[in-house]
Formats: structure tokens, sequence, C-alpha cells
């Protein structure tokens, strides 16, 4: 099966439909949270994303917070004042799906969390040490995460006792091999230093993950922030990719 496999998607529906036009008919989708969040097309991007065909979704930090399943001052300022936009700006029946998600599922082979398989919704794998204690988290070969925005594997070999840290290259056709913690990037948000929207496409069959990066219109995008008044702060990152 080749699997699209998507993440923190914040609420951007250009990023979005970008990544649906590129990847192209796929057998599933498996995406991994935080649907909303910081961007302007919440409603927009729920909608889409639920209507997917065999799709599996997972909720992530912004996503529990604007359903009221964590609270705001967990976040910094600017995240919390987005967060509050996003839950005054959800429709019910949005805010309804996202209740029905799970934080942690495991697909075949695969660990599917937003944050980790220890800590689902908040912990960020930002280094080989919190990578490498994750690894006894979780039963399957592969765990594939997102929140850190950042595409990234951890691969932990055999009789290794650290994991080690591999940046994949875009449009590179990756071999898998057991154990690793792979994360697709950001979507709507990306914190690499590329603006572009991040994706993976994973062959189960094959056992090969790709990532890819396509172009979208950013400037649309802040134009729709800024409307809405939304941080100055998220509106340039989208620039950046930072």
């Amino acid at each position: 099966m080749h699997i699209l496999v998507i993440s923190d998607i914040h609420a951007n529906i250009d990023a979005l439909e970008a990544v649906l036009t590129e990847a192209g008919e796929v057998d599933a989708t498996w995406c991994l949270g935080d649907l909303v969040g910081y961007g302007p097309n919440p409603n927009d991007c729920v909608f889409r994303v639920q209507h997917l065909p065999n799709l599996v979704c997972l909720i992530g930090n912004h996503d529990a917070a604007s359903i009221d399943q964590i609270g705001t001052e967990t976040f910094n300022y600017e995240a919390s004042q987005a967060i509050l936009w996003t839950k005054r700006t959800l429709s019910q029946p949005h805010k309804d799906y996202l209740l029905t998600l799970p934080s942690i599922i495991t697909v075949g082979q695969f660990t599917l969390a937003h944050g980790s398989p220890r800590q689902p919704i908040w912990e960020y794998l930002l280094d080989t040490y919190t990578a490498t204690q994750n690894f006894a988290c979780f039963d399957t070969p592969y765990c594939i995460v997102g929140h850190s925005h950042i595409p990234l594997i951890y691969q932990l070999m055999d009789g290794s006792t650290s994991a080690d840290l591999n940046i994949p290259q875009a449009q590179h056709l990756m071999q898998l091999e057991p154990r690793a913690i792979l994360n697709p990037g950001s979507v709507g948000q990306p914190r690499d230093r590329d603006p572009r929207a991040s994706y993976a496409i994973l062959d189960t069959d094959q056992l090969t993950w790709e990532i890819h990066r396509v172009p979208y219109d950013i400037q649309a995008v802040q134009d729709k922030m800024e409307k809405e008044n939304l941080p100055e702060r998220h509106i340039h990152r989208l620039s950046t990719g930072w």
C-alpha cells in the first residue's frame, strides 16, 4: 500500500491542498494530528482531512486545546492566542470530530503518535537521547510521529544502546530498517528552514519512505492570517520555515 503520511497541518488549507494535489492517488492517508492551530482555515482543514478516503487520524496538542482537553496555559502567549481564536472559529461538528480522535494507534508494523509513543500529545523528539528512551515505549518495528515540524528519522540498530539521527533528503527513496522512529515534517508550518510543505509517502509492501516538499502560495495564507489578526510571529515564520 502507498500511504500518504501528513502531520501538523495547522489550519493551512492552501498548503494541505498543494500536498494532496502533488501526492495524487494513494491507498490511504495517515494524519498524525494538529489539524488546527496557528493558521486561518481550521474548519476547511478538518473537513478536508475528515473526508479523505481510508483515513487514520490522530489528535494533536493544538487540536486537544481547541476542544478544551488541555488548557491554553500550557502554551506560549502567541500559541494560546491562536488557540482562543480557533476555539471561537471552529464549528461544533468539527469540534465533535476532533473529540473522536485517538492520541496513539497501531496499524500493522507501525505505531502512530502525534508527539511520541511515551507521551503522545506533548513530548517532542528533538534529540537522540529522548528518542532512544522512547524505543522502549512501542513494540512495533516502526513508529511515526509529528509535532516537531521537522522531517527526520531516528534509527536504533540491533545491539546499539543509542539511536542515530538521520535528516532525509527530499525526493530520496529510503529503504526502512527496524527499528526506526520517522517524522514526515509539517504540512502547514515547517520548522527546518524550508518553508515548503512537507509530507511523506510510505510503501508498506516494499517498506520504503520518501519525503516530499511542495511549494504553495504562502503570501495568500499570510494575508488571511493578517485579516484575522492572528499573531505576527506565526505569520512571519511561514516565510522562513523556522
